[in-house]
């Protein structure tokens, strides 16, 4: 904050009421490095993608990038993203504080929609696919791009993406003493 705009704040509270400043300042001491949940969340959704990539490799003998962006498959990185978000924000904020709850609540309904909606959604693009291929050739849905038939997640995808979120956040909590602070 700017001397200017402290004195304008200052300027603009009445005189007949007693106040206590106190100015927080953003940005200065923190830096990306040190933000815990992010950097656990990062790390979870890289180690998902990363294992999903290499067991490929290691079943069919050849690599498939889009494995490393793409969405489906053991482990869910959604799981692991949100799992560990709210594992390291209630670790370095508390459990029983807010921000605990919101990431708690987003990574239930994230889990929640990748066994459910995106879930169901993979198998009916798995059915429109094979109805299209059936379509006789001079049928104008003949050329049709398939669908993209891997988009959610079976229950024990999202249970091994969840654990992989908590010992994520857990093992880079415990490395790091007390986690990253600013």
């Amino acid at each position: 904050m700017t001397d200017s705009t402290v004195t304008l704040i200052q300027n603009s509270i009445p005189m007949n009421i007693s106040t206590t400043t106190t100015i927080v300042s953003y940005g200065s001491s923190s830096s990306f490095i040190t933000n815990c949940p992010l950097l656990s969340a990062l790390i979870a959704f890289a180690l998902a993608q990363s294992i999903k990539f290499f067991t490929s490799w290691y079943r069919e003998k050849h690599w498939d990038l889009n494995l490393l962006i793409g969405s489906g498959g053991m482990p869910s990185s959604h799981s692991a993203t949100v799992t560990a978000l709210a594992m390291a924000v209630g670790l370095q904020e508390g459990f029983g504080g807010s921000l605990f709850a919101i990431t708690i609540v987003l990574a239930c309904v994230v889990m929640y929609d990748a066994t459910g909606v995106r879930l169901q959604a993979g198998r009916q693009a798995e059915v429109l696919n094979q109805i299209i291929c059936e379509l006789p050739a001079e049928h104008p849905l003949a050329d049709s791009i398939p669908l993209h038939e891997l988009l959610g997640h079976t229950p024990p995808q999202v249970v091994a993406g969840g654990f992989l979120g908590l010992a994520t956040t857990t093992f880079f909590w415990l490395i790091t003493g007390s986690g990253y602070r600013a």
